[in-house]
């Protein structure tokens, strides 16, 4: 749990200098050790002072997230001396924050461990006031004049079928591939199709591990340890599969979604796959997506499903939706175009054309479509150039061609 940060101004003594303007976070699972700290610091008005009761509060990436935020983290040793210390050393490694910790041991032993991790100050209980405004006052003076700037979060592109066989992950792993290639940047693609998701198999990857060993070792969840999790394809694409075995998960959305914060937290562009799961509309795969791609086709059970799917979630104007039909043969479809606008109370913005010969290589050679030249690929590719910015000067030239000879 994390509380919101309030400033401490209640002290009758001087403001020591530098102090008053620190950012300072205070974990512990002991709201009595917590209460205590915040006494030690009367003696700091206008310190702005966030709590945390856990050392993996589920806001993310928490060392990360506490470095950008925090000029100081105070640490209870004694909530769970691995734990903390564990906390401590992600903390301590790269980071500009002052990291001290506190226990009501003076044990030798864990005050070297605790350096060693990269703690600047250990400090005992029961606090002395004038030690804590002491160990703050060395940690404002240690504080560097410009803080590194705060990374912004990765985009997030997510891919949500209208019904189970819409083809969801043949365009969702395809445009991932596509938007590694083509915007240059650190993208990763997430199979959350579970339990079944075959992302993995429609690109010709064998992962060792998924999307599963990241959800159940929560506690471990940060950037060094997903990257571990990672299979990196041709393309250059990342990719964190979904089991290739069954495994039984019972989805946790707090668990999903410090997965997504901490994935947009190493990567540029993160795109999921959805699946038709619509307990993730509850996750910030939706309520975060930069884009989410509703995919469905021009069949009345697919467009009834898109019809409900819209009218629920995108009545208001974020998460911004873009609709997708797949399998799109205008001759031969049943229901005119008119009747789908209608349908979907919207015009689609993207219609992938039906290319069976295509699709059916891709799952026989393991190897995505737009690293090929299809109808199918040329889409996909556009999809990806709207988003980036940067026109697929391919597939423009293959539509001058064609209209060269059919025009």
């Amino acid at each position: 749990m994390v509380t919101n940060p309030s400033p401490y101004s209640s002290s009758p003594f001087p403001n020591p200098i530098g102090v008053e303007d620190l950012s300072i976070a205070v974990i512990s699972p002991s709201e009595e050790h917590r209460l205590e700290t915040m006494q030690a610091m009367n003696g700091c008005a206008g310190a702005c002072v966030g709590e945390f009761s856990s050392y993996t509060a589920g806001v993310g990436d928490l060392p990360a997230t506490l470095d950008e935020d925090y000029d100081v983290i105070i640490i209870d040793l004694d909530g769970g001396a691995e734990s903390a210390l564990d906390l401590v050393e992600s903390i301590g490694a790269n980071g500009v924050a002052t990291v001290m910790v506190f226990s009501e041991s003076s044990d030798p032993e864990l005050l070297v461990r605790c350096m060693r991790a990269g703690a600047r100050e250990f400090l005992t209980l029961p606090f002395s006031p004038d030690v804590v405004v002491e160990a703050l006052v060395r940690a404002a003076a240690r504080r560097p004049a410009t803080r590194p700037a705060k990374k912004p979060a990765g985009k997030l592109y997510a891919f949500l079928g209208s019904k189970g066989g819409a083809g969801t992950t043949m365009l969702a792993s395809n445009f991932a591939v596509a938007l590694a290639k083509e915007s240059g940047e650190k993208t990763l693609l997430i199979d959350l199709d579970l339990p079944l998701g075959d992302a993995a198999l429609n690109m010709g990857i064998t992962a060792e591990f998924s999307v599963i060993d990241a959800l159940q070792q929560v506690d471990r969840l940060d950037g060094r340890f997903l990257e571990q999790l990672l299979v990196k394809h041709s393309s250059g694409l990342f990719v964190l599969a979904a089991p290739g075995r069954f495994v039984p998960y019972q989805s946790d959305n707090d668990v999903i979604n410090r997965l997504l914060h901490v994935a947009r937290h190493e990567f540029d562009n993160v795109v999921v796959d959805m699946g038709s799961r619509l307990e993730m509309m509850a996750t910030t795969a939706y309520k975060e997506a930069t884009t989410m791609y509703l995919v469905t086709q021009a069949s009345i059970p697919e467009l009834r499903n898109s019809n409900r799917l819209i009218t629920q979630f995108f009545s208001a104007q974020l998460p911004k939706l873009e609709v997708v039909i797949n399998r799109f043969e205008s001759r031969v479809m049943g229901v005119s175009e008119e009747h789908i606008t209608k349908a979907l109370t919207r015009a689609a913005q993207w219609k992938i054309p039906n290319d069976y010969a295509s699709v059916k290589n891709m799952q026989i050679s393991a190897k995505p479509l737009v690293l090929t030249d299809s109808a199918i690929s040329r889409q996909v590719r556009l999809m990806v150039s709207a988003v980036t910015g940067k026109s697929d000067t391919a597939a423009k030239k293959k539509k001058a061609f064609s209209l060269n000879i059919f025009g």
